[in-house]
């Protein structure tokens, strides 16, 4: 479940009662702070909702920080090049894989006392790095990507790629389809997820790219849950007062 508006870690228990897997909080594509944040991601780790964020960009100061108040993962924006995964995977990850600075205890641990050792290598293991693939330089060097160690999701966000590619909103188009199976391909070679966003609402879609092998998928978000609801409420009303 994406989050763009909420700010309460209320949306937690709401994504917990729906039966979602992970939140998605989209700092790219909001004004969502980084305290808000933080607090969401500790709200959601302690219902066993997985709290992923998305960055503004690839900075490793935002990085350091997003993972430090308790992100179990990144989704991080527009990685076109595997020199760029690297550089990701050096921001987000501890020695030897990478070089993120050490904080220590922190909400990762929820706060216990360990080993920094034990603290480290538990944070590593529990972190995830998502790259998303959103420019055709992007799916041309989605095989040198996946080979990336550290990297764990090729996530295609379908709505900048296709318009990247000149093919705004074709979700269904064949260059699109093509760029689907080529990100695929690397996956299967390199062991890595195969994710897809952009494409909520589209079950025969959703179904063809879960052949694909696509196993994480974007379902929606907050803004598009509250505004479909609430006109669904405004049409039956509407209807029932003949206006």
């Amino acid at each position: 479940m994406g989050v763009r508006q909420t700010r309460t870690p209320d949306i937690a228990q709401i994504a917990a009662a729906c039966g979602f897997d992970a939140l998605y909080l989209d700092m790219e594509h909001s004004p969502l702070s980084l305290e808000t944040v933080s607090a969401i991601c500790v709200a959601s780790a302690g219902l066993g909702i997985a709290p992923l964020v998305r960055p503004p960009g690839h900075g490793a100061d935002w990085i350091g920080r997003i993972l430090d108040g308790g992100a179990q993962g990144l989704i991080v924006p527009h990685v076109n090049t595997a020199a760029e995964a690297e550089a990701l995977v050096r921001a987000a990850l501890f020695p030897p894989l990478g070089k993120r600075s050490v904080m220590g205890a922190g909400p990762g641990v929820q706060y216990r006392a360990l080993p920094l050792g034990q603290i480290n290598a538990a944070l590593n293991a529990n972190t995830t790095l998502v790259c998303m693939i959103e420019t055709p330089e992007g799916v041309a060097n989605a095989d040198a990507i996946a080979a990336v160690p550290g990297v764990d999701v090729l996530l295609i966000g379908s709505n900048d790629l296709c318009t990247e590619m000149g093919i705004p909103g074709q979700l269904r188009h064949p260059d699109l389809r093509a760029a689907y199976q080529r990100v695929a391909a690397g996956c299967a070679k390199h062991g890595k997820v195969l994710g897809v966003g952009g494409i909520r609402g589209d079950a025969e879609l959703q179904r063809d790219l879960i052949g694909l092998g696509a196993r994480f998928l974007i379902a929606g978000n907050d803004v598009g849950y509250m505004m479909g609801a609430a006109r669904a409420d405004v049409t039956t009303l509407r209807k029932l007062i003949g206006g």
